[in-house]
Order: C-alpha cells, then structure tokens, then sequence
C-alpha cells in the first residue's frame, strides 16, 4: 500500500468519520478529504502534470496542506515542501533546482510572485476552491501507479553551511517512518489528535501519515502556530493532542503549564503524547518538562536524510526513573527502531567498540535515495548502503546512542577534541542560565578557544565568576569558556535549532572591531 491508498482506505472504511478540524471546527471527514484531494489531483493531471512531476508547498499550516499532500501523491506527484520562514529568493532558489511546475502559496509570505513557477496558486483564492471542488465519488478517480522507490517528498535541508540539498525521500521511507511510529514511539487509537503547531513543511507535517494510518483526527491551530493559549484550549476541546515539536517548543510549553499552575493530571487532559526531536534536549530541561506535565514524552532522532527514524526513546523509558543507569539513559537519544541498523565509526568507517567516540551511521528502509542531481553529495553521504549522519555520538553496552555533537561543530583546542553540548549542558545547571550556547573561536595558539553565549534568566544575571567556578566544578579546567557573551536570545531556525553559524559569525564581526 503506497501514500495515497492510505487516504482511500480511510474514506472506504470510515467515511463519515471526523478527519480534519481548523481550530476547533470541522473542517472534513474522510469521505470529504478523499473527495477534495482526488479533484485536485484530477485537475492537476489534466493541466498536464505528469507523474514525477514537482509540486512546492510554500505555506503556513493550513487544513489545505493535507489535501494538496495527498492530491500530490494521488496525482503521483513529488511535493516540494519548504520552510514558510525563508526568503522569497532562497524559495526561488529551490524552485530553479527543483523545477516545479505548480506552486500552493500562503498570500502573505509575499510581496511579488515567485520567479520560475508556471502556475501559482494562493492557497485560500477562489482559484484553490475550484481546484479542490470535491468528485461526487473519490474513490473512481484512479491512483497513479508509483513504486516504493518513487521519491514522494523533496526536503531541502536548511543550507546553514551553504546551498540547500533536496533530499530524495521515496514511498517506502515514508511508508516506514508511518509504521515505525506504532512500533517505536506511540500507539496511535482513531479517536486520538495529531496538532500541527510545528512546521508541516518537516516532522509534524510527516506524522500525518501515521494518524492516517489510523484514522485519527488531525488539527491545524487558526494561528497556524505555537500559541500555548490557543493549544491548552484546543486539548480542553478535542484532546488530549499529540504533536511534535523541538525542544524550544517544549519549553514553552512547559513553562506555560508552570505559568498556569497545572497538574501533571490536568496536563493529561490536554496532551496524550509530545514527541520531541530536531535539537538537542538538554538534561536538565527533559528531567523539568517530566517533573512538571508528567509522562506526556517520547523522544525521536532522525535526520532530513532518514526522517523521524534513527532512535527512540520510549515514554516507558524515560520514567523509568528507578533503573539505575537512568540519567545516562535521559541524556541519550535511545535506542535504534526496529526499521533500521546503527552504528558508531572511525574515520575510516571501522566500527568502533561501545564507548568510544565517532560518526553516526544508519542504514534501512527509512534512509533517503540520495540528493536531488546532486550524485557527489549523495556519493559522500550514503556509502555502501550507510548514511553519514555527521552527527558524533557513542554506543553503550544496552544500545542506547548519546550524541555529542554535530561533526562540524567539534573543537579542537590544544589538540584535545571539547564537545560543545558538554560544556552546555553544565552551563544550564548553573544559577540563573536560561539558554546556553557554545562555539569555538579560532586562537593563535590552541587553535581554538571555547566561547559561551549565555541567555541569563529574567530574575538573575550570573557574574563570569560564577559561571566560572561553576565550570570548574564539573568539567576539566581545558574544556571551560574562556569567553562568556551575554545575549538577549540565541539565533534559531524555524525548527528550533540554534544557528551556530550565525554565533560564529558575530564573533568574527566582534574580533574585526
């Protein structure tokens, strides 16, 4: 069964069953989803799109996302989902290289239309309403034939350390992202809500297939986004909810909780499960967020390359709070899901014994075909079957994985290697540390040096001397920030990750000065 058979089944099956909601209103069941995204898959193939042919989703989250995914892939079409937080002319980047014919915008990411697209269409015109006018009967409009290795979905990774690559993903490694969430992260019951708050241009909007799978219901926020407010309504409404987010995201939330004095029991009733990934989440935060919303939490690792499946780590797991190794577990990324192998290497590929340090690697059905006419890049990253991650991380003797850092953001300072997320990690248990990042400046005799940028807490701003002796307390002296930089917020990108690039590049206006 390929992408669009999902939404056939469920319309076949459960018609009348609720399926999508935009804010608390309905807004589809099944029957009107399938019928919706059948007549625009219909319009689009007699326009002349044929299959393989790209289609870009420039959009807010929006209930329309959903349908213009599964027309897409009823069309047989590739969608091309990017960032809503890009420029205009990095999106038109993206659409010189992948060509799409056909463009779903949102009116208001732009000020002229985007250069390179032969049709755009705004995504709540008159235009799109015709587009999506429902077939009487769905299920007589025929799917394309794909195969599982057809490419489905063409992810442009953020481009922080130059052009973007669109990563190839194919029937299959989505089919098995789907599956792989009833086995490693959560059991799915139809009555259950997946909330779109994060991007559905990434993992949230990918978590549609699983609830598909089981006929759940999917909720898209009016404001598009993360609002605390609008979402503990929303859980009190049509919840508990499920959604993915990064750890930015989960702080929010919990501070939000905390803000309104809420059970862990009364967090239940607005949130079944909140899968966090795409960052790093800092022990101290995790151990926080449980103590204050209670077991609502299961952690993902993957990667744009193997989307949502890498690792897992288990609601089970992460309270399991009486097995002795289970701090070393919280500050893991746990264990491989069943879809795919892993392991740690040297820098010539040679495994390396459990403990020891290395490159990441995963190999399985969920692991990308490569990039988007880029066969260099595709040649360096998958080897022999294995995907490169560039992430650096152990093994220990249980299989749990603990990542250290990205491979390019390792320092090298006197010849011994420092772990930025180390040094972080014990910066956030210092007194009155909010955020806490950390990058390597160049030194004319070490090579490097570590720096600190430090977001203080609102009612507190440590002195370098105590963050100083509060280093030297957990970390050997070499490791510690010999420079800490006060800063009102840290860069991210729209995922929550923190832009270490643009870090680096303000110290190196701040050196010029």
């Amino acid at each position: 069964m390929l992408l669009a058979e999902l939404l056939v089944r469920q319309a076949r099956l459960q018609p009348d069953r609720a399926a999508i909601f935009h804010g608390t209103q309905s807004y589809a069941n099944y029957w009107q989803w399938a019928a919706r995204s059948a007549g625009l898959a219909k319009r689009l193939t007699e326009a002349g799109l044929s299959p393989g042919d790209r289609v870009l989703l420039y959009l807010n989250n929006h209930p329309r996302y959903l349908e213009i995914l599964w027309a897409a892939w009823w069309a047989g079409l590739v969608v091309v989902p990017v960032n809503a937080k890009l420029h205009p002319r990095e999106v038109e980047w993206i659409i010189e290289n992948a060509e799409p014919g056909w463009g779903f915008v949102s009116q208001d990411l732009l000020q002229a239309p985007l250069a390179g697209l032969k049709h755009q269409v705004e995504v709540e015109s008159a235009l799109m309403d015709e587009l999506l006018t429902p077939l009487p009967n769905p299920l007589t409009w025929p799917l394309e034939a794909r195969q599982p290795e057809d490419t489905a979905w063409l992810f442009y990774t953020s481009g922080t350390t130059g052009r973007p690559k669109g990563v190839m993903i194919t029937q299959r490694n989505l089919l098995t992202m789907g599956m792989s969430y009833f086995v490693n992260v959560d059991q799915i019951h139809p009555d259950d809500a997946m909330v779109y708050a994060a991007p559905m241009s990434h993992g949230a909007g990918l978590y549609a297939i699983p609830h598909l799978m089981a006929g759940a219901r999917h909720l898209v926020p009016t404001s598009g986004g993360v609002d605390p407010d609008e979402l503990m309504a929303l859980g009190r409404a049509l919840g508990p909810m499920t959604t993915f987010a990064a750890p930015t995201i989960v702080k929010r939330l919990v501070d939000h909780a905390l803000h309104h004095g809420l059970t862990p029991q009364q967090s239940a009733q607005i949130w079944k499960t909140i899968v966090y990934g795409g960052a790093p989440m800092y022990l101290a935060d995790i151990q926080r967020a449980l103590q204050v919303m209670g077991p609502r939490f299961v952690q993902i690792y993957g990667q744009g390359e193997s989307p949502m499946t890498i690792t897992a780590m288990s609601r089970d797991l992460l309270n399991d709070t009486a097995h002795p190794s289970y701090l070393h577990r919280l500050a893991s990324v746990g264990l491989a899901q069943a879809p795919v192998q892993l392991q740690v290497v040297d820098d010539a590929g040679l495994p390396l014994p459990n403990g020891q340090i290395g490159e990441v690697l995963v190999k399985g059905d969920s692991v990308m075909a490569g990039y988007w006419r880029n066969p260099q890049a595709t040649a360096a990253a998958v080897r022999g079957g294995w995907l490169w991650t560039g992430d650096v991380g152990c093994l220990d003797d249980e299989g749990f994985l603990t990542l250290k850092d990205r491979s390019k953001d390792l320092l090298i300072s006197g010849g011994s290697n420092i772990y930025p997320r180390e040094v972080e990690e014990v910066l956030l248990t210092a007194r009155g540390v909010a955020q806490a990042a950390v990058v390597g400046a160049p030194h004319p005799e070490w090579g490097e040096e570590v720096v600190a940028f430090v977001v203080a807490q609102e009612d507190y701003r440590p002195s370098v001397a105590e963050l100083d002796a509060h280093c030297l307390e957990h970390i050997a002296r070499f490791k510690r920030p010999k420079r800490y930089l006060f800063v009102k917020d840290l860069p991210k990108n729209n995922y929550g990750k923190v832009l270490k690039t643009v870090l680096r590049q303000s110290l190196g206006a701040q050196d010029s000065h």
